[in-house]
């Protein structure tokens, strides 16, 4: 009397349709298997992230970079200024 009936699946296939074709080709580069990846929203994360990034500063050339580039800038300023270095020296 309260028999449910069997479920009927519609199993629909195209007259032309091949199947699903695998493309063996692989778009991923050999360094994503070791990125860290995370929500682009998770903010939390992303600023743990941007901390450490800042933390711990692995490119110490640009120290050197600047220290030349200000040791410059003070020589073409005492250059303009005219500034007499024989005051350092004594007779």
């Amino acid at each position: 009397m309260f028999k449910l009936n069997k479920n009927r699946r519609f199993n629909y296939t195209p007259r032309f349709f091949k199947g699903k074709e695998d493309i063996p080709i692989n778009f991923e580069s050999k360094f994503s298997k070791y990125r860290d990846t995370y929500n682009s929203i998770d903010m939390g994360m992303n600023w743990s992230d941007q901390r450490d990034k800042m933390r711990n500063k692995r490119n110490r050339g640009i120290n050197m970079t600047l220290i030349l580039i200000v040791v410059f800038l003070i020589l073409v300023f005492l250059y303009i200024i005219d500034f007499d270095l024989t005051i350092f020296y004594t007779n």
